[in-house]
Protein backbone atom coordinates (compact mmCIF):
# COMPACT_ATOMS: atom_id res chain seq x y z
CA UNK A 1 0.00 0.00 0.00
CA UNK A 2 2.79 2.47 0.78
CA UNK A 3 4.46 1.91 -2.58
CA UNK A 4 1.20 2.45 -4.40
CA UNK A 5 0.58 5.72 -2.48
CA UNK A 6 4.14 6.92 -3.15
CA UNK A 7 3.94 6.17 -6.88
CA UNK A 8 0.55 7.94 -7.13
CA UNK A 9 2.00 11.04 -5.46
CA UNK A 10 5.03 10.92 -7.75
CA UNK A 11 2.78 10.67 -10.81
CA UNK A 12 0.65 13.61 -9.61
CA UNK A 13 3.82 15.65 -8.93
CA UNK A 14 5.11 14.94 -12.46
CA UNK A 15 1.76 15.95 -13.97
CA UNK A 16 1.70 19.14 -11.89
CA UNK A 17 5.25 20.00 -12.93
CA UNK A 18 4.37 19.43 -16.59
CA UNK A 19 1.34 21.75 -16.28
CA UNK A 20 3.40 24.46 -14.58
CA UNK A 21 6.10 24.18 -17.27
CA UNK A 22 3.51 24.36 -20.07
CA UNK A 23 1.89 27.38 -18.40
CA UNK A 24 5.25 29.12 -18.15
CA UNK A 25 5.84 28.56 -21.85
CA UNK A 26 2.46 29.99 -22.72
CA UNK A 27 2.96 33.15 -20.64
CA UNK A 28 6.59 33.80 -21.62
CA UNK A 29 6.94 36.75 -24.01
CA UNK A 30 7.48 35.67 -27.58
CA UNK A 31 10.09 37.68 -29.47
CA UNK A 32 9.96 37.48 -33.21
CA UNK A 33 13.20 37.14 -35.07
CA UNK A 34 13.48 40.14 -37.34
CA UNK A 35 16.01 42.12 -39.31
CA UNK A 36 16.13 45.35 -41.26
CA UNK A 37 18.70 46.95 -43.54
CA UNK A 38 18.73 50.14 -45.55
CA UNK A 39 20.53 53.28 -46.47
CA UNK A 40 20.81 56.18 -48.88
CA UNK A 41 23.53 57.92 -50.80
CA UNK A 42 23.88 60.69 -53.31
CA UNK A 43 26.24 62.75 -55.43
CA UNK A 44 26.20 66.31 -56.68
CA UNK A 45 28.37 67.73 -59.45
CA UNK A 46 28.73 71.11 -61.15
CA UNK A 47 31.52 72.80 -63.11
CA UNK A 48 34.17 70.22 -62.23
CA UNK A 49 33.27 70.04 -58.52
CA UNK A 50 31.70 66.93 -56.99
CA UNK A 51 30.56 65.72 -53.57
CA UNK A 52 29.25 62.31 -52.50
CA UNK A 53 27.92 60.92 -49.21
CA UNK A 54 26.26 57.71 -48.12
CA UNK A 55 24.91 56.06 -45.01
CA UNK A 56 23.83 52.48 -44.47
CA UNK A 57 22.89 50.33 -41.52
CA UNK A 58 21.24 47.19 -40.31
CA UNK A 59 19.66 45.75 -37.19
CA UNK A 60 18.44 42.32 -36.17
CA UNK A 61 16.65 40.89 -33.15
CA UNK A 62 16.99 37.24 -32.17
CA UNK A 63 14.43 34.96 -30.55
CA UNK A 64 15.61 35.99 -27.06
CA UNK A 65 15.00 39.68 -27.78
CA UNK A 66 18.68 40.61 -28.06
CA UNK A 67 19.36 43.25 -30.71
CA UNK A 68 22.51 43.84 -32.74
CA UNK A 69 23.01 46.85 -35.00
CA UNK A 70 25.63 48.32 -37.31
CA UNK A 71 26.03 51.62 -39.13
CA UNK A 72 28.47 52.95 -41.72
CA UNK A 73 28.64 56.44 -43.14
CA UNK A 74 31.15 58.35 -45.26
CA UNK A 75 31.71 60.93 -47.93
CA UNK A 76 34.21 62.53 -50.30
CA UNK A 77 34.62 65.77 -52.25
CA UNK A 78 36.88 66.60 -55.20
CA UNK A 79 37.51 69.02 -58.05
CA UNK A 80 37.25 72.34 -56.27
CA UNK A 81 39.81 74.75 -54.87
CA UNK A 82 38.34 74.00 -51.45
CA UNK A 83 37.15 70.46 -50.67
CA UNK A 84 35.96 69.15 -47.33
CA UNK A 85 34.27 66.07 -45.95
CA UNK A 86 33.51 64.86 -42.46
CA UNK A 87 31.67 61.97 -40.87
CA UNK A 88 30.62 61.16 -37.34
CA UNK A 89 28.59 58.50 -35.59
CA UNK A 90 27.50 57.75 -32.04
CA UNK A 91 25.28 55.53 -29.93
CA UNK A 92 22.34 57.15 -28.15
CA UNK A 93 21.30 56.39 -24.58
CA UNK A 94 18.49 54.15 -25.87
CA UNK A 95 20.90 52.01 -27.90
CA UNK A 96 20.14 53.53 -31.31
CA UNK A 97 23.00 54.34 -33.69
CA UNK A 98 23.17 57.70 -35.47
CA UNK A 99 25.55 58.80 -38.19
CA UNK A 100 26.03 61.84 -40.36
CA UNK A 101 28.31 62.64 -43.31
CA UNK A 102 28.83 65.93 -45.11
CA UNK A 103 30.92 66.68 -48.19
CA UNK A 104 31.43 69.92 -50.11
CA UNK A 105 33.54 71.04 -53.05
CA UNK A 106 33.81 74.76 -53.78
CA UNK A 107 35.46 76.65 -56.63
CA UNK A 108 34.55 80.34 -56.63
CA UNK A 109 30.77 80.57 -57.06
CA UNK A 110 30.49 76.97 -58.25
CA UNK A 111 29.89 74.36 -55.60
CA UNK A 112 28.55 70.88 -54.93
CA UNK A 113 27.48 69.51 -51.57
CA UNK A 114 25.93 66.37 -50.14
CA UNK A 115 24.71 65.41 -46.67
CA UNK A 116 23.47 62.04 -45.34
CA UNK A 117 21.90 61.32 -41.94
CA UNK A 118 21.24 57.72 -40.89
CA UNK A 119 19.60 56.25 -37.76
CA UNK A 120 19.48 52.56 -36.84
CA UNK A 121 17.04 51.68 -34.05
CA UNK A 122 14.41 49.22 -32.86
CA UNK A 123 12.06 50.35 -35.61
CA UNK A 124 14.60 49.72 -38.38
CA UNK A 125 16.82 51.93 -40.50
CA UNK A 126 16.02 55.52 -41.44
CA UNK A 127 18.24 57.43 -43.82
CA UNK A 128 18.06 60.69 -45.77
CA UNK A 129 20.49 62.16 -48.29
CA UNK A 130 20.27 65.73 -49.57
CA UNK A 131 22.41 67.00 -52.44
CA UNK A 132 22.80 70.39 -54.07
CA UNK A 133 24.95 71.80 -56.85
CA UNK A 134 25.15 75.33 -58.23
CA UNK A 135 26.90 77.27 -60.95
CA UNK A 136 26.67 81.07 -61.14
CA UNK A 137 23.92 82.21 -63.50
CA UNK A 138 21.81 79.07 -63.15
CA UNK A 139 19.34 77.71 -60.63
CA UNK A 140 20.60 75.33 -57.94
CA UNK A 141 19.94 71.63 -58.56
CA UNK A 142 18.61 69.92 -55.42
CA UNK A 143 17.72 66.33 -54.61
CA UNK A 144 16.49 64.42 -51.54
CA UNK A 145 16.39 60.64 -51.09
CA UNK A 146 14.79 58.98 -48.03
CA UNK A 147 14.12 55.47 -46.74
CA UNK A 148 12.34 54.29 -43.62
CA UNK A 149 10.44 57.46 -42.80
Amino acid sequence: MINRYTSTNARISRQFAACVFAGALMTAPAFAQSSSTGGTGGSAAAGGTSATTLGTGGTSTDADGSRGSSLATGGAAAGGTKNSSRSKSHETGSGDLKGQSKAMSHDGGTFSKSQTKTTVGEDGVQSRTKTMSHEPGSKPVKSTTEVGR
